[in-house]
């Protein structure tokens, strides 16, 4: 698989890049950030099924889902708040999940328009401290994060 979503992370820091250009309008691209329908839908995948219990995507809302094998087992349970939430354009939100090392990150991402018909993501995560972000990259976190980038394309491209 080829990996379209970059990660970048300096050496000494607690954060990490991650950047994707996208063959999608920015407003359908964030339109996957914002539809609990559509984010179930490209966060879902043959190894399991992603679940938004509470989705309220607005400045202060929240978020809980819920990642489950293919036999109906939970996995994880991931949830945060939206601390600003600006339509096609940012979004900052926290981000924890259950039975993990990681704690609570704060990650802001940011749309991008860069022609009628591509856009670009960026994500900057920001991890408690540098052991607790690399710790983070030593696992497939790059290899999951492209196959559910490459996800969402798939499924936006069925509906733009």
């Amino acid at each position: 698989m080829e990996h379209k979503t970059t990660i970048e992370a300096a050496d000494g820091r607690h954060d990490l890049t991650i950047t994707r250009q996208f063959d999608l309008p920015v407003e359908l691209l964030f339109k996957a950030y914002q539809d609990a329908d559509l984010f179930e839908q490209w966060m879902s995948h043959d190894y399991g099924k992603v679940e938004a219990l509470k989705y309220e995507s607005q400045k202060q809302g929240g978020y809980t889902f819920q990642t489950s094998d293919a036999q109906g087992n939970v996995i994880f349970t991931a949830w945060g708040v939206f601390h600003d939430f600006e339509i096609n354009h940012n979004i900052t939100r926290t981000f924890e999940m259950t039975n993990s090392p990681f704690g609570a990150q704060l990650e802001f991402l940011l749309f991008e328009k860069l022609t009628a018909e591509t856009s670009k993501l960026t994500i900057r995560s920001l991890f408690k401290s540098c052991e607790l972000r690399d710790e983070m990259l030593k696992l497939p976190f790059a290899f999951g994060l492209n196959m559910a980038h490459n996800r969402l394309q798939d499924v936006l491209n069925t509906i733009k």
